[in-house]
């Protein structure tokens, strides 16, 4: 029996359209931007992905898990791990759980050392990166915030639809 290796001829297989792909676009845009930050930020011993919880919860501090990843747009089980790293790493602390069943951060000052070496460069970057975007960076800034809003809609949206009664099987009353 000869297997047939072309898949093109099949409809589910039509991959036209596909360059044009939204999440691909953001993902390699992503990659590219958080390689230069790596590498600018490398001096201070951390990564950009790093750089961006360490100053949410600077910037909060003590604050809670959830919180930090809610601003950063991040589910909390990749938090939960990146904190665990961070946490493997001497960067910061959690609290074990308050009164209202939430575990705080903290920077340790191993953290602040960090940081303190990292802004700096972080800024340089900034500086550097935007310079060469020129004078769309305000919009563009703007754009990628109401694609962010856009998407986080929609991905509500359907998990209230998942959660729908005629979803689960249940009659609707």
């Amino acid at each position: 029996m000869q297997v047939k290796s072309d898949l093109t001829d099949l409809p589910f297989f039509d991959l036209s359209g596909t360059s044009g792909c939204a999440a691909y676009q953001f993902r390699r845009t992503s990659r590219a931007v958080a390689r230069l930050y790596d590498a600018a930020l490398s001096p201070a011993g951390i990564r950009s992905t790093q750089f961006a919880i360490l100053t949410a919860i600077a910037k909060l501090q003590p604050v809670a898990i959830s919180r930090v990843a809610e601003i950063l747009v991040i589910d909390l089980t990749t938090m939960t791990r990146s904190l665990k790293l961070l946490q493997k790493e001497g960067l910061i602390q959690i609290a074990p759980r308050g009164v209202r069943r939430q575990r705080l951060l903290t920077l340790t000052l191993k953290a602040e050392k960090a940081l303190a070496l990292a802004v700096p460069l972080w800024r340089e970057m900034q500086t550097r990166f935007l310079a060469k975007l020129g004078k769309k960076w305000q919009e563009f800034r703007y754009e990628l915030e109401n694609a962010a809003d856009v998407a986080l809609a929609l991905q509500t949206a359907d998990l209230a639809v998942d959660k729908a009664p005629e979803k689960r099987g249940k009659p609707c009353r």
